[in-house]
């Protein structure tokens, strides 16, 4: 028993490492794949068995995610979330009005779908319009990224933590909203003066480093957008109903195959199993290190040093420090069994660990796809560059949550 704990503490500390870095030097795998690795050593090495592992892994939790993107995914093809982000754009007369018009459609539409998705389809369209217009384009992006983070952070489908632990605790959609959006909607206002000032002199571009890239995005197709629209509408109707959430996301998903212009393998082709397997994967994982009591033995000796994880204080900071070690997701499933089994501390763990992927760029998958989008038009947002944002952003969401929970 004990040879088989030092095993699992091996393979969970290199795996956590591997997830913290994204890859391993001189190979082309990602988090997904060493998530894959170290599920696999653990029932290779005999530390769970495969029915074990099979136990741990939350099927409803893998259903609603795997349903939401596919509704999503038919709104990407339909060119929905581009249409949105050129009606925003088609008018650029007052860049700090803009700056709040791009904040609030992504923060909407983040809460209602996938906000990595949002950023994927917003970027191009940001990025061409803000250069075309002689305006810097800096801004409007760190803001996008900023913006459909917090958002997402205001309802259990707004991102895939959320997800997580709304299915791990069943808690309800509509309370969840109740509680999570108020500090999602201060920490929204407060990022754009935030962003206001920083950028208050640095809204335009000098004439020699303008560049007008070529247009890159889908076309708007009504129909294709109007079918996702509806199937979305009433997927989130009916989540207010005691119907379970999955059963809801995996029906409208396959509804939305009964199509005679899109075929099945193209919306599959748009579903993220990457980050599906990453799940599965750390379902595994974090249920070998539970079965152990690793993380109970850790926090009892943290507990001697003054850390309470159950003081809202202590647990929101605790989660953004791991948040940005290891990705909010893996930090999240980590986190979630050692707490007291209270619906406030899952609020506040949900909310906190989505603001934490504002801190830096490697916080949030959102803020990768918006960095590594904007490269396509020339645009180059460093380190340091979205550190003097997501910093003094993250850190005035933190305190506003802290300032919520005790109201």
């Amino acid at each position: 028993m004990e040879e088989k704990k030092i095993i699992l503490i091996i393979i969970f500390s290199l795996t956590y490492l591997g997830l913290a870095f994204g890859s391993i030097p001189g190979l082309l795998i990602d988090r997904a794949g060493i998530s894959l690795i170290g599920s696999a050593l653990i029932i290779l090495f005999g530390i769970m068995t495969t029915h074990e592992a099979l136990e741990h892994i939350d099927i409803s939790t893998i259903l609603l995610l795997y349903g939401l993107m596919v509704l999503s995914a038919q709104l990407r093809i339909g060119g929905f979330y581009t249409k949105v982000a050129l009606l925003i754009m088609k008018n650029i007369k007052s860049p700090k009005i803009l700056l709040l018009q791009i904040m609030i459609a992504s923060a909407l539409l983040s809460a209602i779908l996938a906000n990595d998705i949002v950023c994927l389809a917003f970027t191009p369209v940001v990025a061409y319009s803000t250069l075309k217009s002689g305006i810097n384009p800096i801004p409007f992006l760190i803001a996008l990224a900023v913006s459909s983070n917090i958002g997402s952070a205001s309802t259990i489908v707004g991102n895939p933590q959320n997800m997580f632990i709304g299915q791990f605790a069943k808690l309800d959609f509509l309370s969840f909203i109740l509680w999570c959006s108020p500090p999602s909607v201060l920490s929204l206002l407060a990022s754009y003066l935030i962003i206001l000032t920083i950028f208050r002199k640095k809204w335009t571009l000098p004439a020699d480093k303008i560049q007008i890239p070529e247009k890159i995005w889908d076309e708007f197709n009504k129909h294709h957008s109007i079918k996702g629209l509806i199937f979305v509408v009433i997927t989130i109707l009916l989540f207010f109903t005691p119907i379970p959430r999955e059963i809801i996301a995996t029906t409208a998903a396959s509804l939305l195959m009964i199509s005679r212009y899109i075929s099945t393998r193209k919306l599959l082709e748009l579903v993220d199993w990457s980050l599906i397997i990453l799940f599965i994967c750390l379902f595994i994982i974090v249920g070998a290190i539970s079965k152990y009591q690793i993380p109970q033995d850790i926090l009892s000796v943290l507990e001697k040093y003054g850390l309470n994880i159950n003081d809202p204080l202590h647990l929101s900071l605790t989660t953004v420090i791991i948040s940005n070690i290891f990705s909010n997701v893996p930090a999240v499933m980590l986190l979630i069994n050692t707490l007291d089994k209270t619906t406030e501390n899952y609020y506040i763990l949900a909310v906190s660990s989505t603001f934490a992927g504002n801190l830096l760029t490697i916080g949030s998958i959102a803020n990768l796809i918006v960095i590594e989008q904007a490269k396509n038009f020339g645009v180059k947002i460093t380190f340091l560059e979205y550190a003097k944002t997501g910093i003094p952003v993250t850190l005035v969401s933190i305190v506003l949550l802290l300032i919520w929970i005790r109201i």
